[in-house]
Parts: structure tokens; C-alpha cells; sequence
């Protein structure tokens, strides 16, 4: 069975992880399941998703990959708070925002200590005092929290619940930090195309507003006959007085010569 496990997984196995059963009995049937997990995540950096798709779907991958989950979610930190959160089912956002709010819970305290957390019965958890029992209320009694790593550093975390209690046993605890591995990988990746998306379309928004105040820096010359820069002096005041950007003062001028511009094709 060994040979069947995808080469990056086999390499994460602990040689001397002692669970009391060889690796065949650790995977079983659920290698399959992780297999495919693992090929769809490798699939990810290959689509032209957004980032919140992106992690969404890494959240509903590591519900088919680790055996007894419901739901799973993400949570990236953005400095030292946690930030976009996404999630597989309604009921893990219920769970994630109970745990932000309240400032406690398995997603804070397994990115800020950097390790695996797990619970078998939330509602009377000494670790999260506060959180536990009101996720317990809402018939949510199992979780396995996850930091997802890379050599950069702890991104967040992936958090994975269960209705039933004690649904996470160690096999459940080692497949989900094999998929682990990968998924902040991919997370990263999925940061760093975002990133490079928002500052391309901010170069080009910067480009297009160069090109209007440009026009409308022309326009302002050809009415006054003053200089170009005299005319930017002015649409800068103008912004100014107005409480407008440049660009967009300078838009309603460059509009504004367009209407003139039709006005007089149309009348002649």
C-alpha cells in the first residue's frame, strides 16, 4: 500500500510514528480519498480562480481527505489577527466567527502556537473555556485545527469540525496533517497570484488616470492658453476645492469636452 501513497505524503510519515498499527491499517481506504484531495489541490494553481475560491476549495478538499469531518474552513492570519475566512458549510463560518469574536478557540491557538489542536468534546474543553460550550450548543463537538506552514512562516490555519464526538482519531490526525502540507503551500501560491493580480490592476488604473489627466491637462491649455503646468496647478485646485481625486476631476473635464465635442458634430 506504501507504493500507492503519493511520494510527497510518504515522505511526511513519520518512519517511527508509533500508532500502534502498520501503514496499510493507518491509510486504508482513505488513501484514495487523499490521493484525490491532493491531486485536485495540485490542479489549483492552474485555474484563474479568485483567492476566496481558491481557499474554499483547499476548505471542501480536506473534508474528503480526513475521515469523520463536516466541514473545514480557513483562517489566514493578517498580521497578528486573523483574517479572510472561509468555509466548506454555513455551519463552520457560524463556529469560526464565534471563535474570532470571542478571541479563543482552536484556529487561534494552533496558528499561534504553531501545531496541531485537536477536541473530542468542545462543550466541556477546559483549553477554550468560553468557546467550547457555545459550539457545543450548536451539536458541534469534534475539532482538528491546523497551522498551515512554510518556510515563511505560519499563514493561518485550516480547521476541520465534527457533529459527533471523538470524531478525529490518529489516523484522522496524521492524513489531515499530511494534506496539510500541500494545502499551505497552495494557499501561499494562491496569496502571492492575488497579490500580483491587485497590483497589476493598480499599475493599470494608474495608467489609465495618467492618460485622463493628460487629456484633460491638454484641454484646460487649449481653453486658457495657459501652460501645462499651470493647467495641472489648476486641476489640482479644483480637486482640492471640490473634495474630488485628480483623475476624477480631471474625467468630468475630458467627459465634459466629449459632450462639447458630439454637441457640435450633431448641430452641424
Amino acid at each position: 500500500m506504501t507504493e500507492d501513497i503519493p511520494d510527497a505524503v510518504a515522505a511526511h510519515v513519520e518512519p517511527d510514528l508509533d500508532l500502534g498499527m502498520d501503514r496499510d491499517e493507518l491509510f486504508g481506504d482513505d488513501v484514495e480519498e487523499l490521493r484525490n484531495s491532493l491531486s485536485s489541490l495540485s490542479q489549483l494553481a492552474m485555474s484563474s480562480l479568485t483567492l476566496p475560491q481558491t481557499l474554499t476549495h483547499i476548505a471542501e478538499f480536506a473534508v474528503h481527505a480526513i475521515p469523520g469531518a463536516d466541514g473545514a474552513g480557513l483562517t489566514l492570519l493578517n498580521g497578528d489577527r486573523p483574517d479572510t475566512v472561509v468555509a466548506s458549510d454555513d455551519f463552520v463560518v457560524a463556529v469560526d466567527r464565534i471563535q474570532h469574536s470571542l478571541g479563543e478557540g482552536p484556529c487561534i491557538t494552533a496558528a499561534e502556537r504553531a501545531r496541531t489542536v485537536r477536541s473530542g468534546s468542545l462543550g466541556g474543553d477546559a483549553q477554550w473555556p468560553r468557546f467550547g460550550p457555545r459550539v457545543g450548543r450548536l451539536g458541534v463537538h469534534s475539532v482538528l485545527s491546523l497551522p498551515l506552514k512554510t518556510d515563511d512562516g505560519v499563514l493561518g490555519a485550516m480547521n476541520v469540525y465534527a457533529r459527533a464526538k471523538n470524531a478525529f482519531d490518529d489516523r484522522a490526525v496524521t492524513l489531515a496533517e499530511l494534506f496539510a502540507v500541500p494545502a499551505a503551500v497552495s494557499v501561499q501560491n494562491a496569496q502571492a497570484l492575488s497579490n500580483a493580480l491587485l497590483l497589476s490592476e493598480q499599475l493599470q488604473k494608474a495608467l489609465t488616470n495618467r492618460k485622463v489627466i493628460d487629456h484633460a491637462i491638454g484641454i484646460v491649455v487649449s481653453r486658457s492658453g495657459c501652460t501645462s503646468a499651470e493647467a495641472f496647478v489648476k486641476l489640482r485646485e479644483m480637486s482640492q476645492k471640490d473634495h474630488k481625486k485628480l483623475a476624477d476631476v480631471a474625467q468630468s473635464i475630458f467627459d465634459d469636452a466629449k459632450r462639447r465635442a458630439q454637441a457640435r458634430r450633431s448641430g452641424s
